[in-house]
């Protein structure tokens, strides 16, 4: 039997941008002088940020232009929801954002921004937000249908043949992560959500230790430019996954002694009865640098095609012929990997099995 649907679809434009003058500019062509700018936060707002958190204040949803000290450490959640917090920008001017072990908050994510669900179904995403400057323990999490690609709306969405679309409409677009210090408790620091387009990470560091990988670019996810950062994470995975996850541009970054894995592509095949439907394709992985200690003991640095259906979890989403329920192969094809330097390595340390893909110029 087929799940009801109706509680997340239809959706219209109408109501996807009555939060956000910004994306009524996107479809009805509104001046870009027209558009709202975020006011500043208030006193209030900042003293209610700094204040340490407790089980009853826990977090704050921001919707302004907030500006800390570079003194301050801020112990509760900031949250950006919906399209109302679209073009806000975060400066942290190098204070710290502590939600790690220990803190009331740990196992949340120390940032999140999302989309919110509307009485009427419809998605409210927003856009164009800004953080930078900020020393971030513990996550950020950028969040659109559900937080993985297991949750129950992006299960249920996944059984429809238009599902990339709708998750990417639903999905926070065109973010602005810069001059960010991660430093990872055990969580994947950067978790960039299903149907999230859009999202620059740039001149960050990645640290700490994770129990997955550093950076986690979920299903139905695309467009995304990571560039200029280190990459650093303490981790028995890849630092970078792309599973399902297409036309990003990977370049610039410097990783540290990856042997667990620098950048692997694939798409998960079922997962939590959830259809993949986006194939890793059209990514572009250009002049990085992978730094080894001990290379002949390292998996690759980039590997295209890192599970093709070796997953116990395969064949677990409903048959549809469409995505991963076609076919539990990951199809990274026409995919991009040149001039990227292998320090200590050798161009084995690229594995490719599809001819599709263009493998040129990288070694030490």
């Amino acid at each position: 039997m087929k799940p009801d649907i109706s509680s997340i679809r239809p959706f219209s434009k109408t109501a996807m941008i009555s939060g956000g003058m910004l994306l009524a500019a996107l479809f009805f062509g509104m001046p870009h002088s027209a558009l709202a700018k975020p006011a500043q936060c208030t006193a209030d707002v900042y003293a209610a940020v700094k204040a340490p958190a407790t089980q009853q204040a826990a977090s704050v949803e921001v919707g302004c232009d907030l500006t800390l000290a570079p003194t301050d450490v801020i112990t509760k959640r900031l949250v950006f929801s919906g399209a109302k917090t679209s073009g806000v920008t975060l400066d942290c001017k190098g204070a710290t954002l502590d939600g790690s072990r220990g803190s009331i908050n740990f196992g949340k994510p120390t940032v999140l921004i999302r989309s919110l669900k509307g009485k009427d179904g419809n998605w409210s995403p927003p856009s164009n937000i800004t953080v930078h400057n900020c020393v971030i323990k513990g996550a950020l999490r950028l969040q659109g249908l559900g937080t993985n690609g297991q949750a129950k709306a992006v299960q249920v969405s996944s059984l429809t043949a238009d599902h990339t679309a709708f998750a990417q409409a639903a999905a926070p677009s065109h973010i602005s992560l810069s001059a960010l210090t991660f430093i990872a408790d055990g969580r994947v620091p950067l978790y960039i959500g299903p149907g999230v387009t859009g999202v620059r990470l740039e001149k960050s560091t990645l640290m700490g230790r994770s129990n997955g990988p550093a950076l986690y670019l979920d299903a139905e996810s695309a467009e995304n430019t990571i560039s200029d950062n280190r990459f650093a994470v303490e981790s028995r995975r890849e630092q970078i996954a792309i599973d399902g996850s297409a036309k990003n541009m990977i370049s610039g970054n410097v990783f540290d002694d990856p042997a667990a894995g620098g950048i692997f592509l694939y798409r998960n095949c079922g997962e939590g009865g959830t259809i993949r439907h986006q194939k890793p394709q059209y990514n572009t992985i250009s002049g990085n640098t992978f730094k080894y200690q001990m290379a002949f003991m390292a998996k690759p640095a980039v590997w295209l095609n890192s599970r093709n259906g070796a997953q116990r979890y395969c064949f677990r989403d409903p048959a549809h012929p469409f995505g991963s329920s076609l076919s539990s192969l990951d199809f990274a094809q026409f995919n991009t990997v040149t001039g990227n330097r292998l320090f200590g390595g050798e161009a084995p340390l690229v594995r490719n099995s599809d001819p599709s893909n263009v493998i040129v110029g990288n070694g030490e």
